[in-house]
């Protein structure tokens, strides 16, 4: 469908302050986002093309390019080659703090079960920094279970997981393609992993993470590294993943803790004997 009706193009012909100090890049930025965070423009409408948005905003095809091409890292656009631009499908929302699941349950809980392809599920010798992060020795055997992760058919997230292979041999032999790898861990390990630490940075994908999550070589990815242990502190899992941040976000609930009221402390002042004697 063509997101563009007669009286949304003569608001877009308006919209447009050419004496202004704004860039006239940011001006159609703001204008074309307004259209889809009010609605006119739904997820899947398919926006006029390059000329024609010159020829709409009075610009030039490099200005309309830089729009267009911000609100696709913004992940409001999708800009498919040989088909034109179209409006996104809302980000995937993922918890990141207020509690700890695995990807399948934050997902099914959301009404999204993901379907995950294995990529890898074989024993490794652990290197130097996965051995730290599990306090094992170098070289000691992990299983390593590569998994990229569909919703709703679109490729989400591409992750690495490195668990010791002698706290839960069971995972070699167990297919994760529609199921939680931490329901796995409790039911069939009678492992229950209480606390993580996890840690976010933007990166850029490289060949081989652009195939799998189909997104040009070089396009925002989100990269979460997580440390996960059992009761008592002792790591069980490592894992690395790299989320398509056109089509993903992370929710943090934060909660400040009331401190306990102190009592104030009493001042004495000096007495007016006190103050001749000084």
């Amino acid at each position: 469908m063509m997101a563009t009706t007669g009286t949304t193009q003569l608001r877009l012909q308006a919209s447009i302050d050419h004496s202004s100090p704004i860039p006239y890049y940011v001006q159609i930025k703001n204008v074309l986002r307004d259209l889809i965070e009010h609605g006119e423009w739904k997820p899947g409408d398919l926006l006029p093309g390059e000329p024609e948005l010159c020829h709409i905003f009075g610009v030039s095809r490099t200005v309309v390019r830089q729009a267009l091409q911000e609100l696709s890292y913004e992940g409001l656009l999708v800009r498919e080659r040989g088909r034109g631009t179209f409006v996104a499908e809302p980000k995937i929302s993922e918890s990141l703090l207020q509690r700890l699941t695995g990807f399948y349950q934050d997902m099914a809980d959301r009404g999204h079960p993901p379907v995950t392809q294995v990529l890898k599920q074989e024993i490794v010798a652990a290197g130097p920094k996965i051995a730290a992060y599990l306090q094992v020795e170098p070289g000691a055997p992990l299983i390593q279970l590569d998994r990229l992760r569909f919703v709703k058919g679109e490729p989400i997230v591409l992750v690495s997981t490195f668990l010791p292979h002698f706290l839960c041999p069971q995972v070699m032999h167990a297919d994760f393609t529609r199921q939680s790898l931490y329901v796995f861990l409790e039911r069939e390990c009678g492992l229950f992993i209480v606390r993580g630490r996890r840690f976010i940075e933007a990166v850029t994908a490289n060949e081989y993470e652009a195939r799998l999550l189909n997104v040009p070589k070089g396009a925002p990815l989100l990269k979460l590294e997580s440390v996960s242990y059992l009761e008592g502190g002792k790591p069980i899992e490592y894992y690395y993943a790299f989320h398509r941040a056109d089509r993903s976000r992370f929710e943090a609930e934060l909660v400040r803790v009331k401190e306990p009221t102190k009592p104030t402390e009493s001042v004495v002042l000096p007495r007016s004997n006190d103050l001749k004697d000084a």
